[in-house]
């Protein structure tokens, strides 16, 4: 075997040591991509579509004049898109527990030139959210970094209105990755139903709507 297939070989179970430890290490403590990694969050996943910003954006019905959360927002992949997609008269509300991360998110909006953005530091979970406001939320590859997942479902519930839509994307290069029966879970007992499921097993997008009646309205 060349040193060449040896050293490839090597990076790989590196890579995939780093998977584990990360994702095993998440389920004891809050582990956020960090803001010296945000270019890899900032790109479209090139081997799936169902993780593309268009997509997911497009799947949502986000019509002129709604308002929209982004949580977790990152460096701000979806919410130039989201921004654009609400219009002037709506508005996004991008929410990241790093102040990196919101810093280039402010950054992208600003070169974008949308207007509808605000921006909050928060965790998901903390109840900082505005409850009963939005129309529309996504969460994009974030609630496997979260320890109190259920704590930040039901701040996602109390924050739409009711009928709203949360929008869950996995991907399965993602360490922090949630099977689709996890996330319904945790999704029915905040008060939301299943609405929606795009893509595959392993790189999906669902789409949860909170009930009128929900628990947590």
């Amino acid at each position: 075997m060349s040193k060449l297939v040896l050293a490839i070989a090597g990076i790989v179970l590196v890579g995939i040591l780093v998977w584990w430890i990360w994702r095993l290490s998440s389920r004891r403590r809050e582990l956020p991509c960090p803001v010296w990694l945000r270019w890899l969050v900032e790109l479209d996943n090139p081997f799936t579509k169902t993780n593309r910003a268009a997509v997911i954006v497009g799947l949502l019905d986000l019509r002129p004049g709604m308002k929209a959360l982004d949580a977790g927002c990152g460096p701000g992949r979806l919410t130039v898109p989201l921004a654009r997609a609400a219009g002037p008269d709506g508005q996004v509300l991008a929410v990241d527990i790093q102040a990196g991360m919101l810093q280039r998110a402010r950054e992208r909006v600003a070169a974008a030139g949308v207007k509808n953005v605000q921006f909050l530091q928060a965790g998901l979970g903390e109840e900082k959210l505005p409850s009963g406001e939005f129309d529309r939320a996504v969460l994009v590859t974030v609630l496997g970094e979260i320890p109190d997942q259920a704590g930040a479902m039901r701040e996602l519930a109390a924050a739409l209105k009711p009928d709203g839509i949360l929008s869950v994307t996995e991907v399965i290069f993602d360490p922090h990755f949630q099977r689709r029966e996890a996330v319904v879970q945790l999704a029915e007992a905040a008060g939301f139903k299943e609405n929606g499921f795009f893509g595959r097993r392993l790189a999906y997008t669902l789409h949860l709507k909170k009930s009128s009646a929900s628990p947590v309205a």
